[in-house]
Order: structure tokens, then C-alpha cells, then sequence
């Protein structure tokens, strides 16, 4: 659906609002640092201070808890926490514990690890009065502050412009209260792709969902390595329950199986480097998976590095295929 970005009408009330209109929750988990760059965020944004608060849940340790308790939006009476024993939550379980605490009709998802510009706040509460009673998901970019991380071997990041996306991912997401209470919140056991799964319980039920691109807000670039991306891989086994309990999801799956469609290209390059020895033709087969992989850099010095980075990404897809098809057994739902 294509995003609506026109002005709508002044909505300002005659007097203050009695509770906040805008609910920011956010769960938690080891990462005080970009949690702290966060909330500094959030305490400068252009909209009225009484027409939005924070509730952040989080199952980390002493620095974010002090982070928390010290913070100036604390100080304020604007931001208020939960805490979880320290490792003891998933995403939805901090989420839902955090709901519980808010106070607004409208409750605004994001990430610890985002940093919303000024405007973000403001541009979300003109999207909520452009699609009241709607869910509304706004673009994901990446931090401008970190873009040159983004030049590193293995990035880590999430990023998106064309909303709203079928896994409604939380970085960025707002949900009418009463939705939320309908659905009974998330699912407390999944270690990822809750927020995927609330959304589709939330379109059964037949709550509109649409993109707004003027509530655009920044998540973070890390320098990440191959082992983390390896050890990552993992928590990927959620995505074949996702499968399972909607089905509905595999429309928007590559070849409607494969999670990524360099999983596909990945198994389409094995044949290739297998007899390319006997038959150069075959090499071809290695082209489309080495192309839908970003060059970072220019000239021969970059086209060097993607040739070396190449046997590295290869394996993350290969073990992300691997924990796929595992959980894809177990879970009876072909998701690879």
C-alpha cells in the first residue's frame, strides 16, 4: 500500500490531555549503551512532553537498571520501567510485561537499538490521525551516524523503505491499545518473529494495516563477524512455526519456501563450483548468488573484497538453510 504522507488538520485540544496519547514501548535486553542513546533521543522530541511517555521492560543487568532509574525522562515522570530476572525474557515477554505499565489508547513499538530523529514522535501521531484505528509501520533506515559501518565485512543492521511489510516487524510500528488487548499481546516463547506473528493474528481479525512513510526512524549499523553471524543462526527455527500457524505468510516467501532468496541461489551455486571443474559453463551457476551480494567498495579493490567476503557469506547461508530445515521437520512446514 503506498504511504500516505499529506498534512493532515491541526488536532489540538483545548486543554492538556489527562494521560498521554502516545505509549513508546520497548523491550530491553544487554544493550544499555544504545538503550541510553535511545531514551537521549526520545527526550528530544519536538512533540509536547504530556502528550507521549516510555515504558521500557528489560531482562539485562545493574547498567541498564541504574540507566533507567537515573535517566532524565525518569527524572521527568515521563519514562517508567519493568524489570525481568536478568536473561530470563524473550522479546514478548519484555513487551508484554511493558504494556501493562502503559497508559496510552496508542502504543508506539520500537527497538533498543533504534534512534529516532526529533520529528519522529510527531510525524507518528500525524500518521495515527491520518489512519486511526489502524496498525501503522514506518520505514526503517540506517543510522546516519553509523553509515560507515555499513563498509564493514559482515553488517548487522535492519533497514527498510517499502512499508508496510508483511513481517511487521516492531523497530518501528504503532497498534491501536484495544487491538492489542483483544489479542492477548504477544507470544512470550518465541525467540523471534513475534511480532510477525501478533500481526497476522491481528489481520485475522480483520484490523487494517498500512504503511506510513513519514514516520521514518534510524536503527543501528554494527560491525558484526562471521561468528556472530554464525552463532545467530539459530534463533532462525522460529520462522518454521511462523509458517505453520499461518500459512498465509508463504506468499511472501521467495519461490513461496525459501526465507531468503539467497538460500535458493546458494543451492543453485553448489552444482556450479561441483562441476565447474569438468565444465567452466557451470560456473554461471555461481553468478546470481555472488550477485545478490552487496559490493562494498569500489574499483578492482572492492570487486577483491566481495571475491574474498563471498566464501564467508556462503556459510551463513548455509547454516541459516541448515537450521531451517531442521525446524522445518520438526515443525512440519517447509521453510528453507
Amino acid at each position: 500500500m503506498d504511504a500516505d504522507v499529506s498534512t493532515p488538520e491541526p488536532l489540538e485540544p483545548a486543554e492538556p490531555p489527562d494521560r498521554p496519547e502516545l505509549s513508546v514501548v520497548v523491550a530491553s535486553h544487554n544493550r544499555s549503551l544504545r538503550l541510553r542513546w535511545l531514551l537521549n533521543a526520545l527526550d528530544e522530541q519536538t512533540l509536547a512532553a504530556e502528550r507521549w511517555e516510555v515504558v521500557v521492560c528489560h531482562d539485562s543487568g545493574e547498567d541498564t537498571e541504574n540507566l533507567l532509574k537515573g535517566h532524565t525522562l525518569a527524572a521527568a515522570g515521563r519514562l517508567r520501567h519493568a524489570r525481568l530476572p536478568a536473561g530470563s525474557a524473550l522479546p514478548g515477554a519484555n513487551r508484554n510485561t511493558a504494556l501493562k505499565l502503559a497508559r496510552a489508547p496508542v502504543i508506539v513499538f520500537t527497538d533498543d537499538d533504534c534512534r529516532p530523529g526529533p520529528d519522529w514522535l510527531a510525524n507518528v501521531r500525524a500518521a495515527v490521525a491520518r489512519h486511526p484505528d489502524a496498525v501503522i509501520q514506518g520505514p526503517v533506515l540506517p543510522d546516519p551516524d553509523e553509515e560507515a559501518m555499513l563498509r564493514s565485512s559482515y553488517p548487522r543492521s535492519q533497514q527498510f523503505t517499502d512499508v508496510p511489510r508483511p513481517w511487521a516487524e516492531c523497530a518501528n510500528i504503532v497498534y491501536p491499545r484495544s487491538l492489542l488487548d483483544r489479542l492477548g499481546g504477544f507470544d512470550e516463547e518465541w525467540r523471534v518473529a513475534e511480532d510477525t506473528d501478533l500481526n497476522r493474528r491481528a489481520l485475522a481479525t480483520g484490523a487494517a494495516y498500512v504503511g506510513d512513510g513519514g514516520m521514518s526512524t534510524y536503527h543501528c549499523i554494527e560491525e558484526g563477524t562471521l561468528l556472530d553471524w554464525l552463532r545467530g543462526a539459530a534463533r532462525w527455527s522460529d520462522l518454521a512455526r511462523l509458517v505453520r500457524r499461518h500459512p498465509s505468510i508463504r506468499r511472501h516467501l521467495f519461490a513461496r519456501c525459501f526465507w531468503k532468496d539467497t538460500h535458493a541461489l546458494v543451492l543453485l551455486a553448489g552444482p556450479g563450483l561441483v562441476f565447474g571443474r569438468r565444465r567452466r559453463l557451470a560456473l554461471a551457476l555461481v553468478l546470481p548468488w555472488a550477485a545478490a551480494r552487496p559490493v562494498r567498495g569500489g574499483g578492482p579493490r572492492g570487486a577483491l573484497r566481495h571475491l574474498l567476503e563471498l566464501p564467508g557469506w556462503a556459510l551463513i547461508d548455509l547454516a541459516e538453510l541448515a537450521v531451517l530445515a531442521r525446524a522445518s521437520l520438526s515443525h512440519r512446514a517447509l521453510i528453507l
